[in-house]
């Protein structure tokens, strides 16, 4: 029992903190694996973020844009929270 508290004290182990820390290193990875820099990433989820927004109402403030490696390939997966469904598609659409 006190060998608990004393662990729970001094040796503090947060997995979540480890797991967070191990999928930003596999981000980094695979930024380095695809060559990309930062700025492109960046104009990449602005384009996908202008697309995707003709259609839906997206939350950008909870959106997610990660890269994901394997030893095959590399992929930009995006997580877009919908708020909700357009009626009609905005003006951009029609062009």
């Amino acid at each position: 029992m006190l060998n608990e508290i004393i662990e729970k004290l001094f040796y503090r182990n947060n997995p979540k903190s480890r797991e967070e820390v191990k999928r930003r290193l596999k981000l980094v990875i695979a930024h380095d694996r695809a060559d990309l820099n930062p700025e492109i990433i960046q104009a990449m989820r602005k384009d996908i973020i202008d697309v995707v927004s003709r259609y839906v109402e997206i939350d950008d403030t909870d959106s997610e844009f990660l890269l994901e490696n394997n030893q095959r390939a590399t992929s930009l997966v995006a997580n877009l929270p919908i708020r909700r469904i357009k009626a009609k598609p905005t003006q951009d659409q029609e062009d």
